[in-house]
């Protein structure tokens, strides 16, 4: 199977991180080019992206999209990670909150909205990730804001202490520092308990298999061709003379009008050959994808 190559969307299981991920799809394809697009924390289940062999030049391409989730806060409480696997910081009242407080509270979160990521993070400081800086005690590090923004928040049910919400975001939020944040502005505190990614850019969780079903026999039947990758971008189909040229790197004439930027390249069989460029009224190779012999 070592000439397997496409994308993989996977319902990640609870308790795995996206690295467990990655090393248990590298055993069932007996592959080792296996990488993923984006990170689920272990707490976190649902729609997680895979490249497959040549296709993992293209994991780029499958970060950045916005996302969807359904999380339950857990009010009353926080915690020293966000999550329900750190340890409980503080506790405070919470019966006394309404679903018209919460709802009104809610509205301060939609649209565009600066961010503190969690201490408990990937995200590096001085070259370090702060999640080691915090296992060392160093608490007091810097975490600078960051804009992000929030599409949708539902709130789909309050069950106390339990608040379910449905959340469109943007790349890079953190639910995490969402669900602390509406803690603290409803006066009580709060970190997750449940996160479900139902959605990454037009990935669903409907199509998304559980990485339990998978096995060397199925999984190309699950595997998506690599140019699914870059779906989102315009398709342009070459001329056959100039099929053999953009794969060796040359310029080829724009034969159709297409402002500067990317777009993905068939030849007139609809081979997929890669990604090119619009430039100065050409295209110019920009990651090719040559067929294998």
């Amino acid at each position: 199977m070592s000439d397997l190559s496409g994308v993989l969307c996977v319902d990640k299981p609870l308790g795995m991180t996206s690295h467990d991920v990655v090393g248990r799809l590298r055993r069932v394809a007996g592959l080792r080019r296996v990488g993923h697009a984006g990170t689920l924390d272990p707490l976190a289940t649902g729609v997680l992206l895979l490249c497959l062999g040549r296709a993992a030049r293209l994991i780029e391409y499958l970060v950045g999209h916005d996302k969807v989730y359904e999380t339950t806060v857990r009010l009353g409480q926080t915690t020293a990670t966000y999550d329900a696997e750190g340890a409980v910081m503080e506790e405070r009242p919470f019966l006394h909150l309404t679903l018209p407080q919460i709802e009104e509270s809610l509205t301060q979160f939609r649209g565009d909205i600066r961010q503190q990521p969690p201490i408990y993070s990937a995200i590096k400081q001085g070259g370090q990730p702060l999640y080691k800086l915090a296992r060392q005690g160093r608490t007091e590090v810097t975490r600078p804001y960051r804009p992000v923004t929030i599409h949708e928040l539902t709130l789909l049910s309050w069950e106390p202490p339990y608040l379910s919400l449905r959340v469109g975001c943007s790349s890079g939020t953190y639910i995490r520092s969402l669900g602390y944040d509406v803690g603290e502005a409803l006066g009580c505190g709060g970190h997750l308990s449940t996160l479900r990614r139902l959605a990454v850019g037009d990935f669903g969780i409907e199509t998304a298999v559980p990485l339990n079903n998978l096995t060397p026999e199925n999984l190309t039947s699950h595997l998506l061709p690599p140019d699914t990758a870059v779906r989102h971008l315009p398709r342009l189909t070459l001329p056959e003379t100039a099929v053999a040229a953009i794969l060796q790197g040359k310029v080829v004439d724009q034969t159709e009008s297409f402002s500067a930027g990317l777009a993905r390249a068939y030849g007139p069989d609809g081979q997929f050959l890669g990604i090119v460029a619009a430039q100065d009224g050409y295209w110019v190779a920009h990651k090719m994808f040559p067929a294998v012999s």
